[in-house]
């Protein structure tokens, strides 16, 4: 992907200083006096974006920080109407709704739309072959994947969006259980909320599945209508009440194991800007995205440790569990390599994987190691 270098943003009161000094140097600095408030003045763009985030929850503040990126880095000239799921249109329809030039952008997570294709889950929730949410973007923007993205929305979809990823999550819990869960047979029977191709491989496994937003999850464990679920972090479970209805969090999962955001733009509307306001939303992606990863260790750590102080057990994934999770990829992987586009994106990511993530293991270090050397006991796996 080609960089493009950002512009430097004046802030207004430099503006005006400037102009002031050039009326009084020249007659040329006049003339400058007389167009500039002609650009200064021209109303802002607004880009009506929803996300696909409830208003309280941490994510929806991770969607204001692009916001805030974005109308900065523009000097006023793109002014971002952020709306929360719901808004406008359900948190699974946000690339319907640019689709259609409903809303402008969103902010959202490709396995929303699994529904369209299979193939949207490997953006999101794939099998990762042992990558992490971070070797995984990479490969979206320097092995391939934004062509292949590019391949499914517009070609094969037909879809007349743009999207760029951005904030490489940390790998997904298991999620929230009521009773301990440490063999197969513990999970087999079970009524879980996941989506994508997670639902696929539970269902693998012998448990049953329902696809639900965020916000509808605790009044459907409240209800009887799932037993168990899954959706990303501490701090987004925490702001829906899941400790309200659970008390087993199990952390560390293959289920999503990589995960990032997505931001959509109606096509036409992202061409028909100007070259470097295109340019703005794009790498604004870029800058959010390390905002979201250092607020996210910051807040999703705290609430993590928030959530035990109120009663919440933690506890590690079995082996056992993980053990199976992998061996029931295997044989998904298998049934989607039937389709001839899902085969090349996995390929792709499958080398990808095989020389980053060897380099990325061979270099590390053993963190757990020197973790129990400074807090000693404080660790129990």
């Amino acid at each position: 992907m080609k960089v493009t270098k950002k512009p430097t943003v004046e802030s207004a009161p430099a503006r005006r200083s400037f102009l002031k000094k050039g009326a009084a140097a020249s007659a040329v600095g006049a003339a400058g006096i007389f167009a500039a408030p002609a650009v200064i003045g021209q109303a802002p763009i607004v880009m009506k974006m929803q996300t696909s985030w409830g208003a309280s929850n941490i994510w929806q503040d991770f969607a204001q920080d692009y916001a805030n990126r974005v109308e900065a880095m523009s000097g006023g000239r793109l002014k971002v109407d952020l709306l929360p799921a719901g808004a406008v249109v359900a948190a699974f329809q946000v690339i319907d709704a640019c689709n259609d030039g409903i809303i402008d952008a969103a902010h959202s997570v490709p396995v929303y739309w699994y529904g369209k294709s299979k193939a949207a889950s490997l953006f999101g929730t794939g099998p990762v072959f042992g990558g992490s949410a971070t070797t995984m973007m990479s490969w979206f923007y320097e092995g391939g994947g934004a062509e292949f993205y590019r391949k499914l929305t517009q070609d094969v979809l037909d879809m007349n969006v743009v999207a760029f990823m951005g904030f490489p999550m940390f790998a997904q819990p298991f999620g929230w259980f009521k009773n301990e869960v440490n063999t197969l047979d513990d999970i087999k029977g079970l009524k879980y909320r996941t989506v994508g191709l997670a639902a696929d491989l539970m269902q693998n496994m012998g448990m049953s599945v329902a696809q639900l937003p965020g916000g509808e999850i605790v009044p459907a464990m409240e209800r009887g209508v799932i037993d168990a679920f899954e959706f990303n972090n501490p701090s987004s479970d925490s702001d829906f009440g899941a400790q309200d209805v659970a008390k087993n969090y199990y952390l560390s999962s293959y289920h999503q194991a990589s995960e990032s955001f997505e931001f959509i733009f109606n096509r036409d509307f992202f061409e028909d800007l100007e070259p470097d306001l295109q340019a703005i939303l794009e790498h604004s992606v870029e800058a959010a995205s390390t905002a979201n990863t250092a607020s996210a260790m910051n807040r999703y750590s705290a609430d993590l440790q928030n959530l035990q102080e109120s009663g919440v057990t933690v506890h590690r994934t079995s082996q056992e569990i993980l053990d199976a999770q992998i061996q029931a990829w295997d044989g998904l992987i298998a049934d989607l390599e039937k389709d001839e586009f899902m085969k090349e994106i996995l390929d792709s990511q499958r080398a990808w994987v095989e020389r980053v993530t060897y380099y990325e293991l061979m270099n590390a270090p053993d963190y757990q190691l020197a973790y129990n050397h400074y807090f000693p006991g404080k660790l129990k796996l």
